[in-house]
């Protein structure tokens, strides 16, 4: 979610990134399509609401335990989204959300997740470029 050259992240609530800033999303729902399940855990996570854009990238999030073996990995598929209403309040799984600039995401360092300041700039230079936007 970008508006006005921020982007919206949440503080999240659970493991494996608990209390670490990311963006807002989490599971895919059977039979629900990226763009839907992006626009439902925005609006669960934060009270936005938004309309749909385009996937922006993939990415691997792979999690180890302390002994190496495989703790979790997941997915994570970023979707650029166009806010329609609200100003995002903590809800569902979130501790907290804020708007940030990409060098504010930068100087979170290690109280964001992996990615989410390369992303942050990649969302917010295409929004930028983005028809409609």
């Amino acid at each position: 979610m970008v508006r006005q050259g921020r982007v919206l992240l949440v503080r999240r609530a659970n493991p494996p990134d608990r209390g670490r800033w990311g963006f807002p999303g989490g599971r895919i729902e059977p039979g629900e399509t990226v763009v839907a399940a992006a626009l439902r855990e925005l609006a669960e996570e934060t009270g936005v609401t938004a309309e749909g854009g385009e996937v922006l990238t993939a990415l691997d999030s792979i999690h180890r335990d302390g002994d190496g073996s495989l703790a979790h990995h997941f997915v994570l598929v970023a979707v650029l989204c166009r806010s329609t209403a609200g100003e995002g309040v903590a809800a569902d799984d979130a501790l907290e959300t804020g708007w940030f600039a990409p060098d504010e995401v930068s100087a979170l360092g290690g109280e964001a997740s992996r990615n989410v300041a390369r992303l942050a700039a990649q969302a917010v230079a295409r929004a930028a470029t983005a028809p409609g936007r």
